[in-house]
């Protein structure tokens, strides 16, 4: 705990991983919501092809960006151990 008062350890990567299962927990929510609100009697096939895609590659964006904004902190961990 003190090396968080006196920030010597982040906490932002605990922070990116709850909104990366966030992140998740909405694409899989929002990817279902399309395809059973588009399955409709008059609803054509975009809906139904745009909430598989949701399902499928939304997860994996959310990964990439969570890993982008680690690895941003990352490099600042590892610059700011070489100072002398």
């Amino acid at each position: 705990m003190r090396d968080y008062l006196e920030f010597k350890k982040f906490a932002t990567p605990i922070v990116i991983e709850f909104l990366f299962w966030l992140g998740v927990g909405f694409c899989v929510v929002s990817g279902i919501s399309m395809i059973i609100f588009s399955a409709g009697r008059f609803a054509n096939g975009y809906g139904i092809v745009s909430g598989i895609l949701t399902l499928l590659v939304g997860p994996i964006v959310v990964r990439v960006v969570c890993e982008v904004i680690m690895a941003i902190f990352g490099i600042h961990e590892e610059l700011k151990n070489k100072r002398p």
